[in-house]
């Protein structure tokens, strides 16, 4: 079994910053990359941001150049640097890995990102 912990969420307004951070543990093998989710409100969840294991980032369009993804996998830990927010940016943000036989079974609570016009 594997559990996900976020924290980092909160109430800011347009422009201002967050960081994400999420440490998972757990049966935890031979991981393949780790990455960061969103559910908006009314929508279903969606993948943010992935990192894999040899550093290589991967963004959806509408959060380039403003977020950042980062690991410490000896923490078993990801984080997200999230730079000039915007509302549409609202939403929980749940993280999760995927590994050779893990394949995001589990998630977390997930932590509530809440940004004000």
């Amino acid at each position: 079994q594997v559990q996900l912990v976020e924290s980092g969420g909160g109430l800011v307004q347009a422009g201002g910053s967050l960081n994400l951070s999420c440490t998972a543990s757990g049966d935890i093998y031979n991981i393949v990359s780790l990455g960061w989710y969103r559910q908006v409100p009314g929508s279903v969840r969606e993948i943010v941001a992935f990192i894999t294991m040899a550093g290589t980032t991967h963004y959806i369009d509408s959060v380039k150049g403003r977020f950042t993804i980062s690991k410490n996998i000896r923490h078993n830990a990801v984080y997200l640097r999230m730079n000039n927010l915007m509302p549409e940016d609202t939403g929980v943000y749940y993280c999760n890995l995927d590994s050779l036989t893990y394949k995001r079974y589990f998630w977390g609570q997930g932590t509530q990102v809440t940004v004000s016009s």
